[in-house]
């Protein structure tokens, strides 16, 4: 990593540390982060070399305000954000929000499916 950024294949390996985390190629080389089966978390390379990943609720429009940061074509109805490469975030404050992702998605799951899920 140079100067606190992450790469995409940092991205990558952080993603599937996570708990339950596992990928997949899906729509022509978008490599999809989902737990449970199918439920997304984070995408790469959704349109060109991007990083696409849910935020809060009632953030999503303050992170849309940040430069090099975008409403997800498809996905911002459920507060999804995009950014191209290289990422415009810094290493740590990237990897809290991909763990927030990865949460706001365990936390719509039944109770059941969230065991050893939850950070």
């Amino acid at each position: 990593m140079k100067a606190g950024r992450m790469s995409e294949a940092d991205v990558a390996a952080f993603c599937l540390a996570l708990p339950g985390a596992r990928e997949d190629y899906k729509w022509g080389g978008v490599r999809v982060f989902s737990i449970a089966g199918n439920k997304m978390f984070a995408l790469q390379n959704l349109r060109g070399e991007s990083l696409a990943f849910k935020v809060d609720k009632d953030l999503f429009l303050g992170h849309c305000d940040r430069p090099g940061i975008h409403p997800a074509p498809y996905l911002a109805r459920a507060q999804w954000i995009i950014m191209t490469t290289p990422y415009p975030l810094g290493a740590e404050e990237l990897q809290g929000l991909l763990k927030r992702s990865h949460q706001l998605v365990v936390s719509k799951l039944p109770k059941r499916t969230q065991v050893g899920l939850l950070l």
